[in-house]
Formats: structure tokens, sequence, C-alpha cells
């Protein structure tokens, strides 16, 4: 079961990357420009991507009189939908680069960090509680439950309330499963303003945590630029 509820272990600079991001984050959604990015859309991508953020807004407005459960099903459908599955070097020709919301619809493929970000800044932009949502690492077992092959994924995890066993929104399957119902997801860490939670595993099995709190800076510089910001 993914379940975070109880930290096992706190790492001080991860917590730092916690912070960071969901007060720049914070920050960005304050000043988003909507219209903007639908400019910035058109100038950079062309018509066709001008039109994709034209709909994701447009989702995004009807999101407002929905409920959490009913905002986070139909933005993980949508972004499932949106986009295919692929590996940033044959995106980027990077190992490891952490892509817009407006890179991940003008592209249309992205990597399970592309997927999860989008998500996760979507829901924010409809109003959906920073605290209720951790992005969270995890090691996945491929081939379902009983697959003997594990790679490192990351999906977005929300909380209804702070114990309960959490929705999880991923892009390996459309429908979002609780995660008493995701045995094949075993977590690592997961992240909000509150801190970070380690689970499953003695340390995080990435990289040390200034490169992320880099890459974190970066992306959300990069998002400014979108007009998320």
């Amino acid at each position: 079961m993914l379940s975070l509820g109880n930290p096992l272990q706190r790492v001080s600079g991860l917590i730092a990357l916690s912070l960071v991001v969901t007060l720049c984050a914070a920050i960005l959604l304050a000043k988003a420009d909507l219209d903007r990015m639908e400019r910035i859309a058109m100038s950079r991508h062309g018509p066709e991507t001008a039109l994709t953020v034209g709909r994701w807004r447009a989702m995004l407005d009807a999101l407002g009189a929905l409920d959490d459960r009913q905002k986070i099903e139909r933005v993980n459908a949508y972004f499932n939908r949106l986009a295919r599955w692929r590996q940033d070097i044959d995106i980027w020709q990077q190992h490891d680069y952490w892509a817009t919301p407006l890179e991940l619809m003008a592209r249309r493929e992205g990597d399970c960090e592309d997927f999860s970000i989008a998500k996760y800044m979507t829901l924010l932009l409809a109003g959906v509680d920073v605290h209720k949502m951790r992005i969270t690492y995890v090691k996945a077992r491929l081939g379902g439950n009983y697959g003997n092959v594990t790679q490192a994924h990351m999906v977005l995890a929300y909380y209804p309330t702070p114990n309960a066993d959490p929705l999880i929104l991923d892009n390996m399957i459309s429908e979002v499963r609780p995660a008493s119902q995701r045995e094949d997801l075993k977590p690592v860490f997961g992240f909000n303003s509150e801190g970070l939670w380690v689970g499953g595993s003695s340390g995080p099995a990435i990289n040390n945590p200034a490169a992320r709190l880099s890459r974190w800076r970066d992306l959300l510089q990069r998002m400014a630029a979108d007009g998320l910001g």
C-alpha cells in the first residue's frame, strides 16, 4: 500500500526542497496570467498548441463547480488522454528534464514527472488545497502486482484527510484508485508544504536534494516565463 501518512524519516535538505516548491508554486499561481499563457502558446508553439491551452482553460473553468474527487478524475483523465509517455532522452535529449505544463501540452508527450507536475499545477489552479496533495516518488512494479522488475516512477497522491488512504493519479493507468489498490507501487518519498515523508526504504532512491532543488527552481522560472507567474 502506498501510504506516506506516518513519516518514517525526515530529511532536512529535501524538506527545504518541498517548502521551496510549494512556496514558489503558490507565488506563481497568485500571478498566473492565462491570457498571456495562451498568447505565448500561439507565438512559441503555433495555433494547435494555443487551441490546446484554450481547451485546458475551458476545463479549468468547468472544474469550479465540482468537488475534489471530480476535479482529480477530470484532470487525471485530461492529461492521460492528451499526452503519451516517452523518455526525456528521446524528447529533450536530456536524461532528466522537467517539462512545464505548456511544454507538455505543446509536445503531447512526456515522462511521469511531467504528467504529475501538470496535474499538480492544474489542480492548484482549480482550487484544490495544496496540503491535500503530495508529489510522490515510487518504485513501480512492472507487470502489476506480480511483476519482478521495478522502475522509478512519479505519481500525484491526493489525501481527502491527513490519515486517509490517498487517491493516486498515475499516467500509467486511466483510473484514479486508492493507494490500497495499487500494491504495484512502493513509496520512496512524497512532499508538500508540511515536509517530506520517506517510506519503503532507508532513504531516497534518487540523486541528491541540491540537484532536485535546482531543477525545481529552473522549472518554476520556466513556468513563470510561460505565463504561470
